[in-house]
């Protein structure tokens, strides 16, 4: 089987010939496909505004397109991270300006009703999957009522803190000690 991976390995190291099961708990692999997706929406929205504005039936809406193209490469690029709660909870908060743009492109006049109703449709499932991915990897605190462990007797010197000086003294003014 090829792995990908091979093609960067220098000729003495090793190949991969078999993976093993992914560390990556669920969470974190939605967490990553959601900020591939923002990541890629993003980049056709700042890219094909029109595509996008023409499809929906929304005219002279292509500014607010490509700045809705930036925050979503922004959250995507975030909910990469390290950090990926943040980015995902921008991600939800970007799913609630989306649908309010929707929502407001869906006017008697215009003849794409149909099409905005289907994105609204999208904006929702996907909102969903924002919401959950952002619940499941906000940061583990300790309960309120959780006994904090205290090191008041810890100095961080293995042999203690006179230890520490008097080898500290030795170096300053050797044949001293």
């Amino acid at each position: 089987m090829f792995h990908f991976s091979s093609i960067v390995r220098t000729k003495g190291d090793p190949k991969i010939i078999e993976g093993g099961p992914s560390l990556k708990r669920p969470e974190d692999q939605l967490a990553r496909a959601l900020g591939w997706f923002s990541i890629g929406l993003g980049v056709v929205e700042l890219f094909a505004p029109r595509r996008v504005t023409e499809t929906l039936g929304m005219e002279g809406y292509e500014t607010m397109v490509r700045a809705f193209g930036v925050r979503e490469i922004m959250a995507g690029i975030m909910s990469l991270s390290v950090d990926k709660n943040a980015g995902l909870w921008a991600r939800v908060g970007g799913d609630g300006l989306d649908a309010a743009a929707l929502l407001s492109g869906l006017t008697a006049d215009n003849p794409k009703k149909g099409n905005i109703a289907l994105a609204l449709l999208a904006v929702g499932g996907i909102a969903m999957l924002d919401y959950r991915a952002a619940q499941d990897t906000k940061p583990m605190r300790p309960a309120r009522d959780a006994r904090r462990k205290l090191y008041p007797n810890r100095s961080g010197f293995p042999k203690g803190i006179e230890s520490a000086r008097k080898t500290a003294r030795q170096i300053a003014a050797p044949g001293k000690a």
